[in-house]
This record gives C-alpha cells, structure tokens and sequence, in this order.
C-alpha cells in the first residue's frame, strides 16, 4: 500500500487580520499558517507516509517575502530531512503574470539535491517509494504560458483564450493518462478549478468566470486512482461513488467567509491492486467568530441597553485567542448610543478584533392610519402603533403606559 498526504493552498503572506508576536517579530496569522502546515508534516513523520503532495498556492502573492520563504523552505526540509518526497504543483499565487519570470517555487526545483519534485509545467513522473512505484501526472495553474496554444489566440477575447486553454487542456491529460502503465498505481495532481467546484469566501467574486474549468468527466478517468487538487478552499469530493476528485482544502481561514470551515488535509491509500481511499484529518485551527446581534428598541428602564445586549452576545461564545467580528443591526428609529470603548475592552482577551460594525435598515414609509373623531384614545393609539413596523410589536405595552399617563393628567387636573 502507497500511502501519501495531500494537501494544498497554504497562503503563506495571508495577514489580513491579527498583529506581530513580540517574540518573534513575525505575523501571528503568518505563525498561524505555519503551525498549520507543520501539523500536516507531523503526520506524515509520524505515520511514515510515502510522499507528500502539495497541490498548489504556497505563498499569496508570486512576490513572497524572506520570511515567507524560509518559513516554507524550513517547513518543507523537515519532509527531507525524515527522506519522504515532495511533490509540488505550482499555484495561480505561485505563478507571475509576466513571461519568463521565475515562479515563487522554482527554487525547489533547482536544488542540488534529491526529494523535491516540481511541475511547473504539465509533465509525469514515476516517484519510486519505500511502498512500490506511483505515476503522478502534474498539471499546474493554467495559463498561455505553460499550456502550448496555437498562434490563432492572438486577437481574440480573454474569454475565448480561457476557452481555448480549457479545450487544450483537457486533450493534455488525456495524451498523459493514455501513455500510463494501467498496473502502477497513478495520481493526477493539478492547481484547477473544475465546473462542480463549491466555492468558499471571498472565491465566489474573486475566482469564477476568469477561470479556465474542467469537467469531471475530463479528470476522473482511467487509470488515475485519486485525483489531488488544490485552489478552492474547501474540503470536498466531486466525484462520489467513482475516481475521486478531492479538494483538500486551504489548510487555515483566509476570510470570514470560511469561518465555518473545517480545515484539514487528506491521508490517502492505494493499494497496489489499485483500490483507493482518503481520509480528512482535521486541523486544529484559530477560530473566525462572527457575532450578529438584532439590538432591540429600549422602552423603558428594565430594558438592556444597546451596548449590554452586544455584552450579553459576546459571553455566548469563546472568544478567547480568537479572531472577532461584530455586527449589531440597530431598529429602524433608534439612535446608535452603543459604547464602542466597553466592546473593546469585553473582547481584548480574543487574538484580533477585525471591527464593530453598524448594520441600519432603510426606514419603510409608513402610510397614515384611517383615524376619526369617534375613536376612543385606546382605538386611536391601537391604530397608530400597529402603523409602525417597530412598534406594533409593543403597542400593548406602549398603550398601558400612554393611559397610565393620561389617568395620571386627569387627576392632576381634577384636583
């Protein structure tokens, strides 16, 4: 039985929300991912995996900075230095939009010594493991550099060269599988974006409709055992019940769009009769906590008041190391008298406040009740309040005080 990790998206450079460890100087999210991808090689140390399989996006910009670097280099030495290989795909992060610049993993395949394997560019290759031989196909970021068009792009639409790139190279992994010998073990390992993906976060904007997109009916083909992908940041199979199709998923947040998110990597097995199955693990990662508090309008001295309902909010979850988010939608009349200082101060135990933010509703033009003369005060003030979308909810309680109020003028006045 071959037995490797598949992992991907480690986003190194991703800082957008935490501050620098005192102790070390560095970015606690760059620490954060770090911790993440050291976790995963853990494992594979542990459980004497056969090789290790990143499938792209190392870095978030093709610019990483030397820290970057050499928190990734030191990571990745670990895998040498206990003899597993690893085998790299190159990331669209990873990839430089200008022609003949180097992408941000070049380095490791240049390196003068065995271990580190690189596609940067669609190509084979038969690693020989302690477990017995595997064929792994590496398809990198597409894009017009790597992937062989023919002259007659030139002139036409960014879309129809995203069409055309998808047509091409789906025929390149086809040529690939059909040159496989049927009786190894094989892998398809790629940076893509297939048609069924699910997005996650900021991906849904940011990703679809530039891509170019394959079909599953293009990877989950003979004589691939398990097909390894990275780019979308969630974990998932598209392809139950057949070859799987499996994003691993990045192995930390990157936005509070995947706060739900369960962050991992998968183990993977192939026997050599070539049976397949994978396994998530779980990563222990920094919680994202987005608390949505629905203020509700204080009426009278007994109420909570706006800043201690968002108190009460933040006691029900476990902020504590956390990264934060809050949101209080405010009722339509009412004045924003919340006391940003006490917020602060209730979640400076969390690792990062992101920020308070202030959700109002456009106000709903209430049209005029039908009143008359006729009607007696407890009619008219029945009708005016159930008129108005925030108070009709109260309007029992708002009409028992409105009289109490004009029992007590009346008597004033009889006196």
């Amino acid at each position: 039985m071959i037995r490797f990790i598949h992992t991907a998206d480690i986003h190194f450079g991703m800082e957008n929300y935490g501050r620098i460890d005192p102790k070390t100087g560095i970015h606690s999210r760059l620490l954060d991912f770090e911790q993440s991808l050291n976790s995963c090689i853990d494992h594979a140390i542990e459980n004497n995996i056969d090789f290790f399989m990143f499938s792209g996006d190392a870095y978030k910009t093709a610019t990483p900075s030397p820290t970057q670097q050499k928190l990734l280099m030191r990571c990745f030495m670990r895998l040498y230095q206990a003899k597993i290989p690893v085998v790299i795909v190159v990331g669209n992060h990873d990839n430089p939009l200008t022609f003949g610049k180097a992408n941000s993993l070049d380095i490791f395949g240049c390196l003068p010594i065995d271990g580190f394997h690189l596609f940067a560019k669609p190509d084979s290759l038969l690693l020989q493991t302690k477990s017995g031989p595997i064929q792994i196909v590496g398809i990198p970021w597409p894009n017009r550099h790597n992937i062989a068009l023919n002259d007659s792009y030139y002139g036409q639409t960014a879309l129809d060269i995203t069409d055309q790139i998808s047509e091409t190279l789906g025929r390149i992994i086809a040529k690939f599988a059909q040159k496989l010998d049927p009786k190894i073990p094989a892998i398809l390992a790629g940076h893509l974006t297939v048609s069924n993906g699910l997005f996650s976060g900021s991906e849904r904007k940011a990703i679809y409709g530039n891509d170019p997109v394959l079909l599953p009916s293009q990877l989950a083909i003979e004589p691939f055992d398990y097909v390894a992908l990275g780019h979308l940041h969630r974990f998932q199979n598209l392809n139950e019940g057949g070859i799987p199709i499996v994003y691993s998923g990045s192995i930390d947040r990157v936005d509070f769009g995947e706060r739900k998110e369960t962050k991992g990597f998968c183990v993977v097995s192939i026997t050599h009769d070539k049976h397949c199955s994978f396994d998530f693990i779980p990563l222990n990662t920094r919680p994202f906590i987005q608390i949505d508090v629905e203020l509700e309008e204080e009426i009278d001295a007994s109420d909570l008041t706006q800043t201690q309902q968002i108190l009460q909010a933040i006691k029900q979850h476990q902020i504590k190391d956390a990264i934060v988010k809050i949101t209080y939608k405010l009722p339509v009349s009412a004045v924003d008298q919340v006391d940003i200082k006490k917020i602060q101060l209730a979640c400076s135990h969390s690792m990062h406040l992101v920020a308070i933010i202030p959700i109002r509703e456009l106000a709903v033009r209430s049209y005029r009740s039908v009143l008359s003369n006729e009607m007696d005060l407890q009619t008219l003030l029945k009708s005016y309040f159930d008129s108005k979308e925030n108070l009709k909810n109260r309007s029992d309680k708002l009409i028992e005080k409105t009289l109490q109020l004009q029992n007590d003028l009346d008597e004033h006045e009889s006196i």
